[in-house]
């Protein structure tokens, strides 16, 4: 039987009928030769050259209908169709003695090499790795002529190839390792400093951003001065230049276990609050709230993110917030909950309790947890008032859920304990028809 020979569009504008013309027309070329910056190279590993170039487009007929992955050394079966040797032969090993797309039975179990279709699989996948190369080192290139121009210029040349750079880094992976390799780093963290114009710092900031730092770096960035302009100039910039701040101050800090007193700036708390209630801008909102949750993880920083007014601020925006930011939110305001200063503000915030008894067993166990605990922080305070007020908000019903739902034995026996705290100043009959209860939560 003939061997089934598929047709392959090659994407220059010319339709290739099958395999058997695409060789004798010189499109394969078979035998790859590759030459690469004038010097003759070992033939290019297929396997290799799949990994670096990752997860792009490839032509149907490359890919193998059992695994759906382009092929490295297909084979072609008794029916015509063909398939990656490793997956067809463990479909044989499962005891079938089909065609895994036709469902045909075999008539022969031989398998044949398809020699032709591999050399125009390697011939494909080798244009787009060598072209791939030959982008990344211009990009490479370029990073280094950038970097040596930024030695020299100041003024408006500078912030043109600061503005280049940062393009980029942001869409090449060889140019930051271009920069970090060739000390882009160092060059672009010394371009920060008390006197540095704001638009330099929004683009140097941009930069670094994108960048892996390492211990020294972050180290260099660390110092206050620096810190000082990342906070002014997430005040000052715009939407896009915030995020940037926000992102880098966030890599700066995680990990750390000191020197986050560098962060308990009046005006960077003022900065992240800003950024938080701007509902136009989602990624503003979740990196703002990012950070703010690593400042609000630190006991000593507590005090400062009370002191602002942050709380009614955070309780007031909850309605508006995806489920990320949701719980991002709830872990500051629990946080914050833990000192005498962040409950009595909690409790003095009059949408605090109903937006928490809506966030029960509605998002997520985590917001759940962090909600009962939030609420219980509140009502122990006062369980008097508290009590009326979160039972007139449906309270118990929900509690009720929570305590019969299959969650965690700990949200149990809070979601218990605030039950009983909250039906103290009520008869049972009264507690009942308050909650409203069905006969069956009854």
């Amino acid at each position: 039987m003939p061997m089934y020979l598929p047709s392959f569009d090659v994407g220059g504008g010319g339709q290739v009928l099958d395999l058997e013309t695409a060789v004798k027309d010189g499109i394969l070329g078979g035998g790859v030769v590759v030459v690469h910056g004038g010097v003759l190279e070992k033939k290019l590993s297929l396997k290799k050259m799949m990994e670096e170039l990752g997860s792009i487009e490839v032509p149907s007929v490359f890919i193998c209908p059992i695994s759906l992955e382009p092929m490295q050394d297909p084979v072609t079966l008794c029916t015509g169709q063909t398939y990656e040797r490793s997956n067809i032969l463990k479909w044989f090993s499962l005891g079938h003695f089909t065609c895994p797309t036709t469902m045909q039975e075999l008539w022969d179990d031989s398998i044949t090499p398809n020699s032709t279709l591999h050399q125009l699989i390697y011939s494909w996948f080798s244009q787009k790795y060598l072209a791939m190369k030959k982008r990344s080192e211009d990009v490479q290139g370029r990073v280094l002529e950038i970097l040596e121009t930024l030695k020299k210029v100041k003024g408006e040349t500078r912030v043109q190839a600061l503005k280049e750079l940062r393009q980029v880094v942001s869409t090449h992976d060889s140019a930051k390792k271009t920069v970090m390799d060739n000390s882009g780093v160092s060059l672009i963290t010394s371009l920060l400093g008390p006197f540095t114009k704001h638009v330099v710092a929004s683009e140097a900031i941009g930069i670094l951003v994108h960048l892996n730092l390492n211990s020294d770096g972050k180290a260099n960035l660390m110092q206050p001065n620096k810190i000082s302009l990342m906070v002014d100039t997430l005040n000052e910039g715009s939407i896009d230049t915030k995020i940037n701040c926000t992102r880098l101050l966030e890599m700066l800090m995680e990990g750390k276990d000191s020197e986050w007193e560098v962060l308990s700036s009046l005006s960077l708390l003022v900065g992240l609050l800003r950024l938080i209630r701007d509902k136009r801008h989602p990624n503003g909102v979740l990196s703002g709230l990012r950070l703010l949750k690593l400042i609000s993880l630190h006991e000593s920083l507590r005090n400062s993110i009370v002191g602002i007014g942050a709380i009614p601020q955070l309780v007031e925006v909850l309605p508006n917030l995806n489920p990320e930011c949701l719980e991002l939110a709830l872990v500051i305001l629990e946080a914050l909950s833990t000192l005498p200063e962040g409950a009595l503000a909690l409790m003095g915030c009059c949408s605090t309790i109903p937006n928490m008894v809506k966030l029960l067993m509605k998002v997520s166990e985590g917001c759940t947890q962090f909600a009962l605990s939030i609420l219980w922080a509140v009502c122990k305070l006062a369980p008097e008032k508290c009590s009326s007020v979160a039972v007139e908000a449906g309270l118990a019903a929900k509690l009720l859920l929570v305590i019969q739902s299959g969650c965690n034995p700990v949200l149990k026996q809070r979601s218990a304990e605030l039950l009983k705290l909250c039906s103290l100043n009520y008869s049972e009959t009264i507690f009942i028809s308050k909650c409203k209860l069905t006969k069956t939560m009854q």
